[in-house]
């Protein structure tokens, strides 16, 4: 996983500004801001709104809406786990229930030590071979709970 930045307004506002001139100028802002400091700090999006003539409410709004916006940094290892109908078919809901069990977290929670971040995703494109997972954007694939903790305790 890449070292991610403090969080700095000035960092911020010098992404924004690269980005604010662009046509649909705000999803590209908040993947940048993402990409530098782990997530979208609740700062940044007053920021945001400003530099686009948005509300804060309508930043907020895209903020939630979108799974792959995390308002808090993630743990160490991201594992990212297919929700969509044809890993549930073989079996996801299953692999699901038993990482949330052995992890203690529920979907966007990260293990008490900071290891893990447990996210949700909803199709990555491996249907023929779920269910499926990307561990730090690694694919895993045909899983069950051991391969996933397998692939956890092998991750450095």
């Amino acid at each position: 996983m890449p070292e991610y930045e403090p969080w700095n307004q000035e960092r911020a506002a010098a992404i924004i500004a690269a980005e604010a001139q662009r046509e649909g100028a705000c999803l590209p802002i908040l993947h940048a801001i993402q990409h530098a400091f782990g997530c979208v700090p609740t700062d940044a999006v007053p920021m945001v709104a400003k530099a686009l003539n948005l509300s804060r409410a309508e930043v907020h709004g895209i903020v939630t809406f979108y799974h792959e916006f995390r308002r808090t940094p993630p743990g160490k290892h991201v594992l990212q786990l297919c929700r969509a109908e044809a890993c549930q078919a073989v079996g996801a809901d299953k692999v699901a229930a038993d990482v949330k069990h052995r992890l203690g977290v529920d979907w966007h929670g990260t293990t008490e030590n900071g290891a893990v971040t447990l996210e949700p995703v909803f199709c990555l494109g491996l249907c023929a071979i779920g269910p499926a997972a990307l561990l730090d954007g690694a694919p895993l694939a045909r899983l069950d709970g051991a391969k996933v903790a397998s692939a956890l305790e092998a991750a450095p």
